[in-house]
């Protein structure tokens, strides 16, 4: 009995709407702005923390960790403190293979941009990487075809070179580029292999490079710039006594004073994923509190609406009272009028946002996902200001005395 009531309500809320469409448009658009905005933001931000996630754990792991010249940098203090920090070495990277026990891998590697060039085809900002032998156990792709480059390879400092998918691809075309040679500045190595397919982080290839040797690396570009050290823990959850064996073993290695400060950074994907998070944290909370007054004021509008629907329908609460409605049958009626209104603008808002945020990660270089959660919180909170914004002239329509109504009405 109570289902064919609430679904009587819903039927007479709908055709009251219905009968007044213009009205009831410019009445619940406030929501459709506001709905709409909150989903196309919100699948922005979840789109870019993900691709910002998916990048940092591709860089440098999810259970290693990265050296540096300078670390995570913050603010004009931090840049102003390390300007004068000494570059990485190979050095660095043996002290930490020597003192740190609780690491099982420790790759150093330079990168640079550079020509890459096979006869006529010349990619020329492509990215260089040089690597250590230990490079397999922190790589983030396979070989598509052919293979990686093997660990003698490496440490004989051989021409060789793994291409990225992208690199390949321009270079070579319909060509297999295995054991074919490309130039890079000038200086020619044997193609041992090519990447899987990546794809695009924020519009950016993230398959267009080349992996050589170190050695081979240096001896192009020179020994004078700055490496990275990616280290690998024995154990994924000692990683906090691996980073401290590690501090210590460069602290060594570069005669630091114990009142001296670290002259090099340290730092994980969890403490890039925290510092990202935070920044995020901060624009989400100024988005909500916009959002929110909009939907306060697209509200005020929906009470608005319904007193004035209150007014123009007196002659019919007073019927209804008089054939017998109680207070709690018109006082549910105009709240789910008003709970309908509220519904169906943030249907139509949550429609056109994920409209929009699906026509941005596919035709702009934004990522954008719609998650369940975001639809099922824009609805929950469209009917929540619908029922709070209707409960006072709802209220008023129920305290309508039927001989006074009739009376009104006439």
């Amino acid at each position: 009995m109570k289902l064919i009531l609430i679904h009587e309500m819903v039927q007479i809320a709908l055709n009251a709407i219905w009968a007044n469409k213009l009205r009831s448009f410019l009445t619940i658009l406030g929501n459709i702005v506001a709905v709409t905005s909150i989903i196309t933001l919100v699948s922005l931000i979840q789109g870019i923390t993900e691709e910002v996630k998916d990048v940092i754990l591709s860089e440098v792991g999810a259970d290693a960790f990265l050296v540096d010249r300078r670390g995570m940098i913050t603010s004009e203090e931090d840049m102003e403190r390390t300007r004068n920090n000494p570059r990485i070495t190979l050095d660095d990277a043996e002290a930490i293979r020597r003192f740190a026990s609780s690491v099982t891998a420790v790759m150093a590697e330079g990168r640079r941009s550079g020509e890459v060039r096979y006869r006529e085809r010349v990619l020329e900002s492509a990215s260089i990487q040089g690597v250590t032998e230990e490079f397999v156990r922190f790589s983030t792709f396979n070989a598509e075809s052919g293979r990686l480059m093997t660990p003698a390879e490496v440490r004989r400092k051989r021409n060789v070179a793994v291409l990225g998918w992208d690199t390949a691809d321009r270079l070579f075309g319909a060509l297999d580029p295995i054991d074919r040679r490309v130039r890079i500045r000038g200086v020619p190595f044997r193609v041992v292999g090519v990447s899987r397919r990546q794809g695009s982080a924020f519009g950016q290839s993230q398959d267009e490079f080349a992996v050589i040797p170190l050695g081979a690396f240096q001896r192009i570009f020179g020994t004078r710039s700055s490496l990275e050290i990616r280290v690998q823990p024995a154990d994924p959850g000692e990683i906090e006594r691996a980073i401290g064996e590690a501090t210590v073993a460069l602290r060594i290695e570069r005669r630091l004073k114990a009142t001296e400060d670290d002259n090099f950074g340290i730092f994980t994907s969890e403490t890039a994923l925290n510092l990202f998070n935070q920044a995020t944290t901060g624009i989400f909370a100024v988005l909500v509190g916009v959002v929110g007054l909009a939907l306060v004021v697209a509200g005020i509008v929906i009470m608005n609406i319904m007193l004035m629907a209150v007014s123009e329908r007196t002659r019919e609460i007073g019927l209804r009272k008089a054939l017998g409605a109680r207070r709690q049958d018109i006082l549910w009626q105009m709240l789910s009028e008003s709970v309908a209104l509220s519904v169906l603008g943030g249907a139509a808002g949550t429609a056109l946002g994920a409209a929009a945020a699906l026509a941005l990660d596919r035709f702009a270089p934004v990522p954008a996902v719609v998650h369940p959660w975001s639809v099922i919180l824009a609805i929950t909170m469209t009917a929540a200001v619908g029922l709070f914004f209707g409960l006072y002239p709802a209220s008023r329509a129920a305290a309508l005395d039927p001989i006074d109504a009739l009376g009104r009405a006439d």
